[in-house]
């Protein structure tokens, strides 16, 4: 993957639950946390804050999950390699509040000596909201030289998958990266008209993402939207399982576009579920601080933290939908712009 962003002053993230389809929601000047209930009636709670409107994931025909998220709508970036924290603090100044980080993954070009657990706090706690992302293996046909030596199995790609996204999830938690986060599997753009190929990446992504999943964590989809995304958009469209839950496409057209796309159909992977990276290898400079990356538009899950006491999995059910702990009341933490609901 390369490095992107789109225009906001300010983003909040929530964490929601999720039993039904919420209409989808645009940029607006507040933060809401929205509950939806199971006649789909959503619930909401304003509060002033400069931010976007961020909201629950949908559940879909392609077994996507029903899941506790937190839900970023706003500007990213990511950079080959986390940036040390002096750059995070100085880019504050720009108008991103989401940074991409490449947490682990046998193809991830870059070597990452920022990129620990202390890192992931910090960056946290100065309100940077985080996309981990998993280089697994590639597809056989992929048109990045870099990554040839990196192909997935033809034989049996499903179980390659489901063995890379058990790895991934260690990556992750690893790092601090507690359930109910996504994990973007990053696979880039192979031939688009080579169908052995395409089943093989289709196959490989549904054992990562069933993997993922069964771990408590949700699975998301990086690549091209022209061969990885449009494939898997057409296995949706086939009535195939274990897809991914949000997508992040590939489009380098200088121009954010969440809601329409040639490669997914309305309604698909919507509301709240799709970045789209809109720009490459962008020279910028925040602060005095100077980087290369790569432009997103988000509205779509981003990390919880293992240490964040909103982030409790005893104060909420799991993606799996199975509640083992008492109920409490909705609570807001003093130092943080984001609410955090438990299921009722």
């Amino acid at each position: 993957m390369t490095v992107t962003c789109s225009q906001t002053a300010k983003a909040a993230s929530v964490l929601i639950a999720v039993t039904a389809l919420l209409t989808s929601s645009t940029a607006s000047a507040s933060a809401r946390t929205v509950l939806i209930g199971t006649a789909g009636a959503p619930q909401v709670r304003e509060r002033p804050a400069a931010a976007t409107a961020g909201g629950a994931p949908a559940v879909g025909r392609s077994n996507e999950s029903s899941a506790a998220a937190r839900v970023f709508t706003g500007l990213a970036f990511d950079a080959c390699a986390a940036p040390p924290l002096a750059t995070m603090r100085a880019w504050r100044s720009s108008t991103y509040r989401a940074v991409g980080i490449y947490v682990g993954g046998r193809a991830r070009a870059c070597a990452q000596p920022n990129l620990n657990p202390a890192w992931v706090r910090e960056a946290d706690r100065l309100g940077w909201r985080l996309l981990p992302l998993y280089v697994g293996s590639q597809a056989r046909c992929t048109t990045n030289a870099s990554k040839k030596k990196y192909a997935m199995s033809a034989t049996d790609p499903r179980a390659h998958g489901t063995t890379e996204g058990r790895d991934a999830v260690r990556a992750a938690s690893s790092l601090g990266i507690a359930p109910g986060s996504p994990i973007y599997l990053d696979l880039e753009a192979f031939r688009p008209k080579d169908n052995g190929c395409a089943a093989q990446v289709v196959s490989f992504t549904q054992g990562w993402s069933k993997q993922v999943r069964s771990q408590g964590y949700l699975a998301g989809f990086y690549s091209s939207a022209d061969s990885g995304v449009r494939r898997i958009a057409e296995a949706r469209k086939n009535g195939q399982r274990d897809l991914p839950d949000a997508v992040w496409f590939a489009r380098w057209n200088g121009t954010p576009n969440l809601a329409s796309d040639p490669a997914l159909p309305a309604g698909y992977w919507s509301p709240h579920r799709r970045i789209h990276q809109y720009r490459t290898n962008s020279t910028e400079q925040y602060g005095g601080q100077k980087l290369n990356i790569d432009r997103n538009q988000v509205d779509a899950p981003v990390a919880i933290l293992q240490d964040d006491d909103r982030a409790d999995r005893d104060d909420y059910d799991d993606i799996t939908g199975v509640d083992d702990s008492p109920r409490r009341h909705p609570r807001e933490r003093e130092d943080s712009d984001d609410e955090w609901w438990p299921f009722w």
